[in-house]
């Protein structure tokens, strides 16, 4: 990559890769909050769901802003359109969370909701692509070995979510807990619950702290190139 200083144009496209990596930071644990509030109507629901499209849409236009660097790069682009998309998915289901909410026996809302949770699991494990890709173009050794590991361990931590839900979801089909008294059903339940937080929340954590990285190590580059 040419040094920024002496491009005007790579300078204003890492630009919009900054804005975009902050729209992103900021974005992810916002629209997890914001679709959570909405859900449960709590503290959020005098706004209903603005909130919701407020923090999905700034997810979205992080993507569009990161779309303006290397666009001659084909599987940057690729990654980051497939992520585009389930950011647009998101956008048009987080509403359903308010709908939901307020006639609960509407079985299509429940289902938007599901569908919703697939989408934001798909968009958390393409985004990991995303800041995997571009790791590889920035010109920095340790952020490429930091985004190809840290990426790889997210993906296999949200495979694991996925299989850890589809064991909850059989279990409850085959109807395990007649065969286990309440005190331990209630365990169970309690470690499910914990089980499904950590291998939720963590990827979400480290994608977080890739994408800070990922935007000191532009900060720095177009600064240190600059002094």
């Amino acid at each position: 990559m040419p040094e920024p200083g002496t491009n005007p144009e790579l300078l204003r496209s890492l630009g919009h890769l900054a804005r975009g990596l902050s729209a992103l930071f900021w974005g992810l644990p916002a629209a997890l909050i914001a679709c959570a509030e909405t859900a449960k109507a709590g503290i959020l629901q005098p706004v209903g769901i603005i909130p919701a499209l407020l923090a999905n849409g700034l997810l979205l236009f992080g993507l569009w802003q990161m779309g303006e660097f290397q666009k001659q790069e084909r599987p940057w682009r690729r990654a980051l359109d497939r992520a585009k998309l389930l950011a647009i998915i998101n956008l048009g289901l987080c509403p359903f969370f308010y709908w939901q909410n307020r006639m609960p026996e509407q079985f299509y809302f429940a289902a938007a909701i599901v569908i919703f949770g697939l989408s934001s699991l798909l968009f958390l494990f393409n985004l990991n692509i995303v800041i995997k890709q571009l790791g590889a173009m920035l010109p920095d050794e340790t952020l490429r070995h930091e985004t190809r590991d840290f990426t790889a361990f997210n993906c296999w931590m949200l495979a694991l979510w996925l299989a850890f839900v589809a064991a909850v979801i059989f279990a409850v089909r085959l109807h395990l807990r007649t065969r286990f008294d309440e005190s331990h059903w209630f365990w169970l339940e309690r470690v499910a619950v914990a089980v499904l937080l950590f291998l939720g929340l963590a990827p979400l954590a480290v994608t977080m702290a890739l994408i800070w990285k990922t935007k000191e190590v532009i900060f720095n580059g177009v600064f240190g190139a600059r002094r």
